[in-house]
């Protein structure tokens, strides 16, 4: 998945579910979960070890979900994701390493940025978008507004302290493309195998933002 089919993708859902399996036997329930509730994409955190498989699954049986790999932060990881089938890449922090392996193959890069120095790092590599990370802890809007206006050509992906509350009023501000959604795919939802309950919040989250 190119850069521009990414950005594209993130502006049609307005909501991108962070997921984190534990199980792979729960990957294709939990995907198919997400488009009943009309967010048809999942960013699988490649911090467990199932998360590789995980993606495999989603990438062979749900072709109509959109998966990467999220919390990806060295060569080795983001390899093993792309190889697994991931379509685009996430990370909590800048790598160069990332940055070259995933562009090296074709596939979407965003990593995360919380200072100007960290967003001066991924213009090197003329990336549209960046994540940013941790939200909340960072300053939330605020903090993306004063960064945008000198960094007038980047879009954001606030992630961490997004929720219903305040999604509207992040993704109101023109240079945010999408946000990471936790809250839409608990972890305690998915060990429960609480299916309805995660479309549910994902349709919520769809109508609260479209």
């Amino acid at each position: 998945m190119t850069q521009e089919e990414f950005m594209a993708k993130l502006a049609e859902v307005k909501v991108c579910p962070v997921v984190v399996i534990d199980d792979v036997e729960d990957a294709v329930p939990l995907a198919r979960a997400l488009e009943a509730g009309k967010l048809p994409m999942a960013e699988v955190t490649f911090r467990t070890p199932a998360a590789a498989d995980a993606i495999a699954r989603i990438a062979k049986e749900c072709p109509n979900v959109v998966v990467g790999a999220g919390t990806v932060i060295d060569r080795e990881q983001c390899t093993r994701a792309i190889k697994a089938g991931a379509q685009f890449i996430v990370a909590p922090s800048f790598s160069d390493e990332v940055a070259q392996c995933a562009i090296g193959h074709g596939v979407a890069y965003c990593p995360g940025t919380c200072t100007p120095t960290d967003i001066t790092n991924a213009l090197r590599y003329n990336l549209p978008m960046v994540k940013f990370f941790p939200a909340g802890n960072y300053g939330g809007l605020k903090t993306i507004k004063s960064l945008a206006s000198v960094f007038p050509q980047i879009k954001f992906m606030p992630t961490g302290g997004v929720n219903v509350d305040n999604v509207n009023e992040y993704l109101g501000f023109d240079k945010i493309i999408s946000v990471g959604g936790t809250w839409v795919c608990k972890k305690d939802m998915v060990a429960a195998k609480d299916w309805d309950g995660i479309t549910k919040l994902c349709q919520e989250a769809y109508d609260l933002t479209h």
